[in-house]
């Protein structure tokens, strides 16, 4: 939470991408919540980013879109394997992010793969939690 405040300081809008795969995701996009909840004033949106469709969003519409501000499936991911759309679909929000929010705990994983490939991008990265 004491970075997103900290990032919101000198920015009236910001956008937050949320892969919604993991505790992580979800404890991110809580302190999402909540930085929209003190700061009305800001422009401030949470984006469920997904790599494909799943049957929760049907299912659960109402509580998805009462949790986000948008959900999305990017059209680039359309065809890439299932196996290989997570791995895409994080590479697709570094792509479009100026930063990167992480907890990373060991050195193998996607997580640590989106973390790498972050790096390659020199993304400004924020590491949070247990560090190897």
């Amino acid at each position: 939470m004491e970075i997103l405040e900290r990032l919101l300081e000198a920015e009236q809008e910001m956008t937050c991408y949320v892969g919604g795969k993991g505790e992580f995701d979800a404890l991110c996009a809580s302190a999402v919540r909540t930085l929209k909840h003190r700061h009305p004033d800001k422009a401030i949106s949470l984006v469920l980013v997904l790599p494909y469709m799943e049957q929760r969003l049907n299912t659960d519409k109402e509580y998805y879109e009462s949790r986000f501000d948008e959900i999305l499936i990017p059209i680039e991911l359309a065809g890439i394997h299932y196996k290989q759309a997570i791995t895409a679909c994080n590479r697709w929000m570094v792509d479009r992010a100026d930063c990167l929010i992480a907890m990373v705990w060991r050195d193998h994983g996607g997580a640590y793969q989106t973390l790498k490939y972050a790096e390659r991008c020199c993304k400004r990265i924020f590491r949070v939690g247990h560090e190897k």
